[in-house]
């Protein structure tokens, strides 16, 4: 799997993700800035985390209309597939890749801690390697990471089985303790209508190996490695 990974000015995990697809891909990802406007063939494009533009606007808003985005936008068209990891999800919303906007904590926190969230759905790229209703750790690091929407796109959303990952307690429940930002409906990371698009605002990247204290959110990774092809 050849991957790419874009980096914007105050983008801060883009190393933390270059480390996670190498090891598990055995490959480095190119790493792209966000003024240029072309990509490398890439079977997987990655947003990472960090506070673009310092979030002087908006979570996301100056980072979205960035020259970079409107290839990002084409190539996910096309079928590529495109990961966004908390500032990451942010610009993929702003941008309209994926529905809904990210809003502050509802605590007005800063929230860095390790959550717990249960796999919604095997029906992706990102999540195939998991079972459905799987509870697994990792950890966020967000002040805006309260995913809304109108209730159209809410209902789409769920009639779809778009909802890939939900913020749970230890056994699976579903509890207001267990979500860190007042998301709505607890969610945590959603699909494109393609199914090839996966934004989400805990950082996978960041437990993937003893190290880190576990390998619960390897399989994300690997389930990439597994079902993209191999660029040219």
């Amino acid at each position: 799997m050849k991957a790419a990974v874009v980096v914007f000015p105050g983008s801060n995990r883009e190393r933390d993700m270059i480390a996670a697809l190498e090891q598990i891909s055995g490959r480095r990802p190119d790493v792209v800035w966000h003024a240029d406007t072309e990509l490398p063939k890439v079977d997987l494009i990655v947003v990472p985390g960090g506070f673009s533009y310092g979030d002087y606007l908006r979570s996301g808003a100056i980072a979205a209309r960035a020259p970079i985005m409107r290839t990002i936008a084409e190539r996910a068209a096309a079928g590529v597939a495109v990961l966004g990891v908390c500032n990451g999800f942010q610009i993929l919303c702003e941008a309209g890749l994926l529905p809904g906007v990210l809003m502050r904590n509802a605590g007005l926190r800063f929230v860095c801690k390790e959550v717990h969230l249960r796999v919604e759905t095997t029906a992706s790229p990102f999540t195939a390697d998991y079972e459905a209703g799987d509870v697994i750790r990792c950890p966020v690091a967000h002040g805006d990471g309260n995913y809304r929407c109108d209730d159209e796109t809410f209902r789409r959303l769920t009639g779809d089985e778009r909802i890939a990952f939900r913020y749970v307690d230890a056994t699976g429940a579903r509890t207001p303790a267990a979500n860190p930002n007042g998301s709505l409906d607890d969610i945590a990371g959603i699909l494109s209508e393609a199914r090839n698009v996966l934004g989400m605002m805990p950082h996978p990247e960041n437990l993937i190996e003893p190290l880190h204290g576990g390998t619960d959110c390897r399989p994300l990774f690997e389930s990439l490695v597994e079902r993209l092809g191999v660029a040219a």
